[in-house]
């Protein structure tokens, strides 16, 4: 197996990881795609298999699931002609040419001219029972992506960075009301972002305040959520709709820390307007190197950006 060099390897399989998969197919390049296998890993189809209703990927005016919308990239990549294996990738090393790639349960590597990460970036939750159970039921981590299926409901944002304005500005312009939950008695964002959300009356902010439980998992569905005042112990439960998380994301960079440059927050760093790291042939495109935009449209555009950089890449090395 170690013998058969490929001209690219993409690890990940969510919007960027697939596109990249059928631009490099459509290219000829035979490339070798793995997915993931979830158990704490890769996700296959990546964050939005976690999405019930994409409203906002463009060719779907009636809308469509995370998960169709993912099958249906995997069919179009296979159908290219993308061979794509369901498991983890292990390990790789970037420090030699042909790159390695060791895929879990192999004992020798895959050998790459090229890689394309497109390893994603998972938002990070507050880690309650209540919320885990009503993932994608009114509790969400992006409200450009869900926001518009509660519109002019009550719902709740957590955070207090410039994400979390933004988020609550956002929904402001669609909700009857927002909720800003903050543990601090001052926000981290930029004054700038504080203000827009400061002189919005949709807005209330809840200073000092915990969440403690979200409900209502016995009716499948966000009814409310209980809060708390850190300093004074003062419980509440605010009624709404949706429960969004603005407390920032993680990037799932752990292959790759110590052989890519990474940006001080842990994504990789690509140069401006390329998928290009710092690393010839190794290229990353969606939400392992993009921490402003993070939408399936935004990864797709990327990781079609990957697949035709590596596809010149490999034209003017000659491995192609």
């Amino acid at each position: 197996m170690s013998e058969e060099i490929r001209n690219v390897i993409i690890i990940g399989s969510g919007p960027a990881g697939l596109t990249a998969a059928i631009y490099a197919a459509r290219a000829n390049l035979k490339p070798l795609c793995v997915e993931g296998f979830s158990a704490g890993g890769l996700i296959p189809g990546g964050q939005l298999m976690f999405t019930t209703d994409v409203e906002n990927y463009p060719g779907f005016p009636e809308k469509v699931t995370g998960q169709e919308l993912m099958t249906r990239f995997r069919d179009q990549a296979t159908h290219q002609g993308c061979e794509i294996i369901t498991a983890d990738v292990a390990r790789v090393d970037f420090s030699q040419r042909p790159f390695r790639v060791w895929v879990e349960g192999e004992e020798a590597p895959r050998l790459a001219r090229t890689v394309i990460l497109a390893t994603g970036a998972k938002a990070k939750y507050l880690g309650l029972p209540s919320e885990e159970a009503l993932k994608n039921r009114g509790v969400s981590a992006c409200a450009v992506c869900d926001g518009a299926l509660y519109r002019n409901k009550d719902v709740a944002v957590v955070g207090g960075g410039d994400t979390a304005m933004e988020e609550a500005s956002y929904l402001a312009g669609l909700c009857s009301s927002v909720a800003l939950i903050h543990r601090r008695d001052e926000f981290r964002a930029s004054k700038a972002m504080q203000q827009r959300v400061l002189s919005n009356p949709k807005i209330k902010v809840y200073y000092n305040t915990v969440v403690d439980e979200v409900l209502d998992v016995s009716q499948d569905e966000v009814t409310g959520v209980r809060i708390r005042n850190i300093h004074t112990g003062e419980a509440q439960t605010l009624p709404i709709a949706a429960f969004f998380l603005a407390i920032g994301h993680q990037p799932m960079n752990d292959l790759v820390v110590g052989q890519v440059e990474l940006h001080d927050n842990g994504y990789v760093k690509t140069t401006p307007g390329s998928t290009k790291t710092s690393v010839p042939g190794v290229f990353a495109a969606g939400d392992v190197q993009d921490f402003t935009y993070r939408q399936a449209v935004t990864a797709a555009g990327s990781g079609c950006m990957a697949a035709l950089e590596a596809e010149r890449w490999l034209a003017l090395e000659g491995g192609h």
